[in-house]
């Protein structure tokens, strides 16, 4: 069999490029290691982590907030085992949805482990026998999709069982009484809110001296806030962890505040690892083709995503930038129009972020911080969440929208949110600066009243001219 393009891995990367791949009418093949497709988005990351944070939202709700919506509920308790049942039947569903298209769009799968002979040949293996043989098959070109994995220092003694990581933290068999995680980031605080929400006492510990370092600052100190306050979650900040140790029911976790030397140690059911991925790209054959990686596990590519060899390329958690399923997505499409002759397009300044705690956390183009330190003028606006009707009438108080324009032009540099559905209002910011839109431009487009959406406007007239309606 000989196909013109073959995809390594079927996450977000790899089974949207595949799609587009034959839609543009190349004969096409997809690798998977696992049954099911959908890579670690699908299967453990993205989509069963926001089946449990709405999951646990819900009961949040439910045990704090209904009765103020004159809602009163007698006896409420968690059945932990329906909701990671539910959890992964929301997997199964949408796993069963990628395979449907892959059908759909006559893409030949092959489960198993796919490594290159040369740079035109595939081989698949069996996942856990190497010697045993799937299939071997030539192509023409070979787009590299395969993802991340959990970073696990040996330090910290990684067992799958009291020590874990996001993958394990998705299908305990009971909610904890205690928890600490290692890592103030996007995965730290995503699976911290799940289990915080349903009463487990959770501690942070954070080597950066904010939550979501990454961020603009002002987006950590507000989710910060807020989790303290609604979640009674705890922080050490600025602390550098020195030794995890398991015992059959428990774990010690020691670490030691940079600033003074002054050292903690915190006992707890389970300790999560949350301080980022690693690009997973063992074991592919990656020396038969002359292709090298870096302490990281990643690939160079050029600005068309092509390796050093000549038909060979790679996206999404492999290769350079934000480790993120929609940035994963982008580069498979435009890898199948680069192969077909089109021009298409990437601005990897305006892929958003996304962190979906609750309140969630979103924000596009650069924080004030970076555009400070390049030397460029700006102006920002903000507005809180709390001055909007439809705010008030849900009782999503917390949050603010925060727009940075250039000080001379107008031109909208970056937009940071916190709040009600941010994750999907981000998507405003994203079109408008996709086409180089000014604060003036959003301040003057008529957003329907009352939405959260309306913050945007209400931060672009602060931006422009100070001039805020509603504050």
């Amino acid at each position: 069999m000989k196909y013109d393009v073959t995809i390594i891995g079927s996450g977000p990367g790899g089974y949207v490029a595949a799609i587009r791949c034959a839609q543009v009418g190349l004969k096409t093949a997809i690798i998977e290691r696992y049954p099911t497709l959908g890579g670690t988005c699908l299967n453990v990351g993205c989509i069963p982590s926001k089946a449990l944070l709405d999951s646990s939202e819900h009961y949040h709700n439910a045990e704090k907030n209904f009765k103020q919506h004159g809602i009163n509920l007698d006896n409420l308790s968690v059945d932990f085992v329906q909701m990671v049942s539910r959890k992964d039947e929301v997997v199964q569903n949408t796993c069963n949805g990628v395979s449907y298209l892959m059908k759909k769009n006559k893409i030949d799968v092959y489960e198993g482990h796919g490594s290159f002979v040369d740079k035109n040949t595939i081989k698949v293996t069996d996942k856990n026998d190497s010697s045993k043989e799937v299939a071997t098959f030539t192509t023409v070109n070979t787009i590299i999709a395969t993802g991340s994995k959990p970073v696990a220092p040996a330090a910290f003694n990684y067992d799958k069982k009291r020590v874990i990581t996001s993958t394990e933290a998705l299908s305990l068999k009971e909610v904890p009484k205690s928890m600490v995680v290692i890592g103030a980031g996007v995965i730290g605080l995503e699976m911290g809110s799940v289990y915080a929400r349903l009463g487990t006492e959770v501690q942070v510990v954070e080597y950066a001296d904010a939550v979501l370092a990454s961020m603009d600052k002002d987006l950590g100190k507000e989710m910060g806030k807020v989790l303290k306050k609604e979640l009674g979650v705890k922080f050490h900040l600025g602390h550098m962890v020195e030794s995890v140790k398991a015992s059959k029911d428990s774990v010690t976790i020691k670490a030691k505040s940079k600033k003074n030397d002054k050292e903690v140690t915190i006992e707890a059911e389970y300790c999560l690892i949350a301080i980022g991925r690693s690009a997973y790209t063992d074991n592919l054959g990656l020396e038969n083709i002359g292709l090298q990686t870096d302490n990281r596990g990643k690939i160079e590519t050029n600005e068309h995503l092509q390796t050093s060899v000549e038909g060979v390329y790679a996206i999404g958690d492999v290769v350079k930038g934000a480790m993120l399923a929609h940035k994963a997505e982008e580069e498979g499409i435009y890898v199948a129009e680069y192969l077909t002759g089109q021009h298409p397009h990437i601005n990897y300044n305006l892929i958003p972020g996304v962190v979906y705690t609750w309140p969630e956390v979103a924000a596009v183009g650069k924080t004030e911080a970076e555009l400070k330190e390049a030397g460029i003028p700006i102006k920002v606006g903000k507005f809180p969440f709390k001055a909007l009707g439809r705010a008030r009438a849900s009782a999503d108080e917390y949050g603010f929208v925060k727009v940075i324009a250039h000080k001379d032009t107008d031109e909208v540099l970056g937009v940071h949110m916190i709040g009600a559905r941010c994750a999907d209002i981000i998507a405003e910011a994203v079109v408008a600066m996709e086409y180089r839109a000014s604060a003036e431009d959003i301040s003057r487009i008529s957003h329907a009243h009352p939405t959260f959406t309306e913050a945007v406007k209400e931060a672009a007239l602060a931006a422009t001219a100070n001039r805020p309606l509603h504050i």
